[in-house]
């Protein structure tokens, strides 16, 4: 594949690199600093609105020459409610024992704005995945909270780190619940011409 403009990821988060990476995208980092705070209550509209806030910001900052910048976000939605990142080691405990034994769906959505000329193109979406826990104990999650890993992770969990261990199974896209749905954003990525096939002469 050839990647035909500059790409700006609207993200500090090292699994979306590591995701992007795996696309073999050259890429930039730009983190954008937005507020997110949303009207919306359907977990889909509530990633899909932040994604392209963060994407907006940081297109927005670069105002000249062909260019895509990707924002995403990533929420656990379990039994009605967005579980965010947990504030302290407490939070991380009290999430993780909802949690145990039951299945949350993990959402993220991805926005991609693209300048060619001048032409601009918006693209949005977003994917989601059920991820089951096995039952944990209070001392597994005394220990995993203990570990710091949750601190800065939707829902207080790592599925390839250390809270892989209590993942009983995922149904549904395994990058979607690290934070980046790697085969959704390379179709878009496709379909609007960030990336196109090699032509054989």
């Amino acid at each position: 594949m050839r990647q035909t403009v500059p790409v700006y990821l609207a993200s500090a988060s090292p699994r979306r690199r590591e995701i992007l990476s795996m696309l073999g995208i050259d890429f930039t980092v730009e983190v954008s600093d937005v507020d997110e705070t949303v009207e919306e209550t359907e977990p889909g509209s509530i990633v899909e609105t932040l994604a392209e806030r963060k994407a907006e910001a940081v297109f927005t900052r670069i105002n000249k020459g062909d260019v895509a910048v990707i924002g995403s976000d990533t929420i656990v939605w379990k039994d009605g409610k967005v579980l965010g990142k947990p504030v302290d080691r407490a939070d991380a405990e009290r999430m993780l024992t909802e949690l145990s034994g039951g299945i949350n769906t993990v959402y993220t959505g991805v926005c991609i704005f693209l300048r060619k000329g001048n032409t601009v193109v918006k693209e949005r979406f977003h994917c989601a995945a059920d991820v089951e826990f096995a039952p944990m104990s209070d001392e597994e999650v005394r220990w995993y909270a203990g570990t710091g890993e949750p601190m800065d992770k939707a829902g207080a969990y790592a599925v390839q780190g250390l809270g892989g261990r209590f993942i009983r199974g995922i149904n549904g896209d395994y990058y979607t619940v690290m934070g980046l749905p790697m085969n959704a954003l390379y179709e878009k990525l496709r379909k609007i011409g960030v990336l196109l096939a090699e032509t054989r002469s």
